[in-house]
């Protein structure tokens, strides 16, 4: 490879690293609930478990004389089924308070109401008077799903306050919770028998395979009802006889729910199966003869169904009146930009002066798990129906908008109305640069069933111009396969399905612009299937490429301990550096919801010092059906394409050629010697370079990486949101790389939704694309060499007992690869 003998001379006005320059540890996601020391994906835990704030009812709880609760907007409401009308129970003491209500459950006499109120950060055990409207707090963490013991004395609930979540018993008239279980990981849903001494529950344990469990309180003994992998939506319901239970689980096109037998749970019967529909949240009607459940439309609006517990039509119970118990208003919100002649797309949060979000009537609401706030997307123009009071109206418009709001008052009977000029501190766009996000997910386990067509809005709304969604399998199932598509869907937004294999012992690997889809997409340690199977990662890389996609290596690293480190090098996927090495690593997802960006570059900046020309991507991996998931977008890759008009080749073809940047939120341009990434500027000397930052969220450092090491560090930071303009002269290496990496400090805001902000520029190469500097080359080759000697091993253990002659060959090969760059002087 060409290189040269001499080290780097680097032109600084600040001390130049003697070693790689360190990037910040930490994730791109971090839990801002209280942590759940024994459930292993928090992100999961998140969004399959914690409560949703929905357009329609959800949630639905009936009393012994049939009265019916639900949530809905983030209120408890009363609901006359007959008369179709709901009326919000918490009326205006519960309005002036911020957090949202969900999950309520009835007393044996129906005169309290216990429910979970959410505050963005804890969830709080909380129960309500029905004669006087006062309300106690009992409990206060990760709190969910409380339900009444029979005698109406106590509740038992879910709660994290040991670490994980276990089921807990708390008295009523005071005195401290009781833990009820032990075991490791989450145990939810409590329903209680007519005893009151046994109890149906969830239990998801650390160890895998969700199951529903009976247990006998007395003396702990316990049996397995159903069992399945990664139930996200089953919330089983117990009639109210305690003989029969309902619960939901997916289907071959969709959820269905079940009805069994306590006394012969071997033999379940369907009662609902809804085609790509999911119906969730079931429960009895008061006499035990109707099974009532949620359901959302094509326009995420949930409503409430019947079934009769015999079997038979699913019919709708209709809720078109719902009364707040105060006079409304209307608040229009307007979109745009300055000069711009209509209105914009653009992600909208509007709360009331307590805190209490608001939405629009139809569309799904989003939960910003980072910031706390519950949002929607706009197409420009939205009305709300509000109760009357003072509103803030927030809005962004992609990473280049630094947020807008405004208060404004509502009065009864009247339209409010509000203009957001989202205008950008520099336009991607208009200067010939596209954003993608190359990982995110439909469908994967929420209480929605979307269609391609509901990622536009979104889309749209963060300015993201081009996706390639995922199919992924969730366990042993393999999600909106049908919806496979080789070609691209539409114009605005650019939409091309593709595929994350996810052989979760070498690594997982996404597969973009194939047009077919890879089989097996799962195989090795850890799968029942196509557990023992000698097969490569490069299979399904090499799969990609010789159809005329790519392959990228997701969410690579996703500790914070230094991946080179004796503790960190178990965290570098097994079969990542021998597929580098192999020269079949297409692109690196440097930035991701799952992952960590500094430890991730860390590697990155191994495998360009060695040579390989592994260009970066980014990608949320963000869930689209969940109401709390990561902005699509949040993690992307700007792209520059130039002034033509978009189109899949021509973005590909700059995509892998690594024309781009990644970014949680702060954009960068850079030239070197007149040469932008991807290309290559002439080897030694002195060239000029100019750096842009263009940042909505602060920013602390700005730098210009010359092999890994800190060549030109800015001489100030981006308190708040602004455009940066750096000019200067770097001295070059006879070969190497060049790229400038820009890093906030460890708090976000919008329009950021990363825990903090990161952005990389792709490599301008020195001399040739792949060209090494001997000692930096000499340094990487080392650290590599470790790390594939730690993954040989990994490969022998997890292997063990299996024939595996191809798996052992490839990486000695890879071996030999870098024993040779090793040697190279």
């Amino acid at each position: 490879m060409p290189g040269s003998r001499r080290a780097p001379a680097l032109i600084t006005a600040l001390t130049v690293a003697a070693t790689l320059a360190p990037a910040p540890a930490a994730a791109q996601w971090t839990n801002r609930y209280p942590r759940n020391t024994g459930y292993g994906h928090h992100v999961y835990l998140e969004g399959y478990e914690l409560p949703s704030w929905t357009i329609g009812p959800a949630n639905a709880a009936v009393a012994g004389d049939g009265a019916l609760l639900v949530a809905s907007r983030g209120w408890l409401w009363q609901v006359n089924a007959a008369r179709g009308a709901a009326t919000r129970l918490t009326a205006t003491r519960l309005t002036a308070a911020g957090g949202h209500d969900a999950r309520p459950a009835w007393s044996p006499d129906r005169q309290r109401v216990a429910f979970v109120r959410d505050d963005s950060r804890t969830l709080a055990l909380m129960v309500r008077s029905l004669a006087d409207g006062t309300e106690r707090e009992l409990d206060r963490g990760m709190i969910l799903d409380p339900v009444f013991t029979p005698d109406g004395r106590a509740l038992v609930y879910a709660s994290a306050r040991a670490g994980d979540l276990d089921l807990w018993r708390i008295p009523l008239a005071g005195g401290p919770p009781e833990r009820l279980t032990t075991e490791a990981g989450a145990q939810l849903r409590p329903q209680l028998l007519p005893d009151g001494q046994r109890v149906v529950y969830v239990s998801k344990p650390r160890s895998g395979g969700d199951q529903l469990r009976l247990r006998d309180l007395r003396d702990g003994t316990e049996r397995v009802l159903v069992s399945g992998q990664i139930l996200s939506q089953t919330r089983p319901a117990l009639s109210p006889d305690g003989t029969l239970l309902v619960y939901g689980l997916p289907g071959p096109t969709g959820w269905e729910l079940w009805l069994l037998s306590l006394d012969r749970p071997s033999a379940p019967t369907l009662l609902v199966r809804h085609d790509g529909g999911r119906p969730i949240d079931p429960v009895f009607s008061a006499d035990g003869r109707t099974v009532l459940f949620s359901e959302a439309d094509a326009r995420q609006v949930l409503h409430l169904h019947q079934v009769p517990v015999g079997g038979g039509a699913v019919t709708r119970l209709f809720v078109d009146r719902w009364s707040t118990g105060t006079p409304m208003g209307a608040l229009r919100i307007r979109t745009g930009c300055t000069g711009c002649p209509v209105p914009l797309p653009a992600r909208l949060e509007v709360r009331d002066s307590s805190g209490h979000a608001a939405g629009p009537d139809a569309g799904m609401m989003r939960f910003d798990g980072q910031n706390g706030r519950t949002y929607f997307y706009t197409s420009g123009v939205v009305t709300l129906t509000v109760p009357a009071g003072t509103y803030r109206v927030a809005g962004v418009r992609g990473f280049a908008t630094p947020e807008q709001a405004q208060w404004v008052r509502v009065h009864a009977g009247d339209t409010a109305r509000v203009t957001l000029t989202l205008d950008e501190l520099w336009s991607p766009r208009a200067n010939g640069w596209a954003a993608a996000d190359h990982h995110f997910h439909l469908n994967y386990g929420g209480a929605y069933a979307l269609t391609t067509g509901d990622l536009t809005a979104p889309m749209r709304g963060e300015a993201v111009d081009v996706g390639t969604p995922m199919l992924a399998n969730l366990a042993n199932r393999f999600e909106d396969q049908p919806r496979f598509q080789p070609t691209v869907m539409g114009r605005a937004p650019l939409l091309r399905w593709s595929q994350e294999v996810r052989s979760h012992f070498l690594g997982h690997v996404g597969l973009i612009g194939a047009p077919a889809l890879f089989w097996p997409w799962v195989w090795g340690p850890g799968y029942d299937v196509y557990g023992r199977d000698d097969r490569l990662n490069a299979d399904a890389l090499g799969f990609a490429r010789r159809q005329g996609g790519a392959g990228i290596y997701v969410h690579p690293v996703q500790g914070t301990a230094p991946p080179f480190s004796e503790r960190g090098l178990a965290s570098i996927p097994v079969s990542l550096v021998a597929d580098a090495a192999h020269g079949l690593v297409d692109l690196l997802e440097l930035v991701c919801l799952w992952s960590n960006a500094g430890t991730t570059t860390d590697v990155w900046y191994r495998l360009l010092n060695a040579g390989f020309v592994v260009n970066p991507s980014g990608g949320t991996d963000h869930m689209a059906d969940l109401h709390r998931s990561m902005a699509i977008g949040s993690t992307r890759v700007y792209v520059q394409t130039g002034s033509a008009p978009l189109t899949w080749p021509r973005y590909l073809a700059a995509l892998t050629a690594g024309r781009s940047f990644v970014s949680t939120g702060p954009l960068v341009t850079l030239t070197v010697g007149g040469r932008a990434p991807g290309d290559v500027v002439a080897a030694g000397g002195t060239v000029p370079f100019t750096l842009q930052v263009a940042s909505a969220v602060p920013v602390d450092t700005m730098a210009i990486m010359i092999n890994g090491q800190v060549a030109w560090r800015a001489p100030d930071a981006i308190d708040s949101a602004g455009v940066r303009r750096y000019t200067g002269r770097l001295t070059l290496p006879q070969g190497g790389w060049v790229g400038a990496r820009v890093v906030g400090p460890p708090i976000t805001r919008w329009p950021a939704m990363a825990e903090y902000a990161f952005a990389h520029t792709a490599p301008v190469w020195i001399g040739a694309r792949g060209s090494t500097d001997p000692v930096a080359r000499r340094a990487a080759v080392a650290d590599l060499q470790r790390a594939h000697a730690n993954a040989t091993e990994r490969l022998e253990v997890g292997y063990s007992g299996s024939d595996i002659p191809r798996l052992r060959q490839y990486f000695a090969e890879a071996k030999a690869v870098l024993d040779s760059l090793g040697r190279e002087r």
